[in-house]
């Protein structure tokens, strides 16, 4: 009996080693997309695919051959080693010399897995194809948008304002655009419903404020999706901000407080190389009543704000410093701004502009 538990325990433990070594030789090159839709091209116009890729493994990354299935793909990709946990990319590029749809695979052999990695472009040679770059500067995946944020402003309680986002359809299937992930104080409707290739369409969207609590700053992000159902994903992300004001009472300006700021732009260029930047701007209350600076928000991330007071009296200043990480805040949709709700009836809502070089 004990015999056969410890024969037994040796090929649990010989097992789980094979499972481990098989897990671990799977995760050492790892791949955000192995499929990648191009979308249209004309014809004889060169098309690249672009994927990126890491080496997970522990030691250097060699690519020893990669095999097109066509003479009609290039292939570019890293000749030299990839160091432990580096990232990569690997390029296809279609002469586009036939009309029509296309699909292109490329084997990628390497020192990670015993078996190739296969890498896939898709998209469809056009005769001509259209720029809608001015109209619709911004690409959902192929559903194309004249904006790629949205912004209610100066809102007051109970107010229903509304956003219309202008839509192509710049794909080769009838689409049926919607907004997924509303939030409660959202609203949305497209007209038509289907989209067919070519065709524009409008997405209108509505706050319902009665809906938000909080003054001042409310943010979510929404996902303007070709299809119901639809995965979520970077590409496809729809930043919301909203700026709901608060009720300020009517107070005459000779006994009210009134915010006084030495700039509404605070430019922080490069300096010395650094890539966090900071910057101060001087508030000060200018009017006969206690200012309070009830919040203090930012419009994005890579940002860091102090406020030395937040209730001033007559004649009193106080400083807000601005931090900045540069390559963070540029990688951001959103303008860069630093928002404060007050109890100033004349400014109740004070936006500083942040200009990063």
């Amino acid at each position: 009996m004990n015999r056969r538990n410890s024969i037994l325990r040796l090929l649990i433990i010989l097992f789980t080693s094979h499972l481990t070594l098989l897990t671990s030789t799977a995760q050492k090159l790892s791949i955000s997309k192995t499929t990648v839709d191009v979308g249209k091209t004309g014809y004889e116009v060169p098309v690249t695919a672009t994927f990126e890729l890491r080496n997970k493994g522990l030691k250097s990354l060699h690519i020893t051959d990669v095999k097109a299935d066509c003479g009609c793909t290039r292939v570019d990709y890293p000749k030299n080693g990839i160091g432990m946990g580096d990232r990569f990319t690997i390029s296809l590029t279609y002469d586009a010399r036939q009309m029509g749809h296309f699909q292109k695979q490329v084997a990628v052999y390497s020192n990670a897995t015993k078996k190739p990695v296969y890498l896939k472009m898709k998209g469809v040679v056009v005769e001509e194809v259209k720029d809608y770059s001015a109209t619709y500067p911004y690409d959902f995946d192929g559903l194309l948008a004249n904006i790629n944020e949205l912004e209610f402003d100066d809102v007051n309680k109970g107010d229903r304002p509304q956003l219309e986002i202008d839509l192509m359809n710049n794909t080769e299937g009838t689409l049926q655009p919607n907004l997924m992930h509303l939030p409660k104080y959202l609203a949305a409707t497209c007209t038509p419903e289907r989209l067919a290739p070519n065709r524009q369409g409008k997405m209108v969207v509505t706050l319902l404020s009665e809906q938000i609590n909080d003054y001042g700053l409310t943010q979510s992000t929404v996902y303007l999706a070709r299809q119901l159902g639809d995965k979520v994903n970077s590409e496809i992300e729809l930043p919301v901000s909203v700026v709901l004001l608060p009720d300020v009472t009517d107070v005459a300006r000779d006994v009210a407080p009134q915010i006084q700021l030495t700039s509404e732009v605070l430019n922080l260029g490069r300096q010395d190389g650094k890539n966090v930047k900071s910057g101060v701007i001087n508030i000060a209350n200018s009017g006969r009543a206690e200012l309070n600076i009830q919040s203090l928000q930012m419009f994005t991330g890579g940002m860091k704000v102090t406020l030395s007071k937040r209730l001033l009296q007559p004649g009193e200043t106080t400083k807000l410093k601005v931090s900045v990480d540069r390559d963070e805040l540029l990688r951001q949709r959103t303008r860069p701004r630093v928002l404060m709700i007050t109890n100033d009836p004349q400014r109740p809502k004070v936006v500083i502009s942040i200009n990063v070089k």
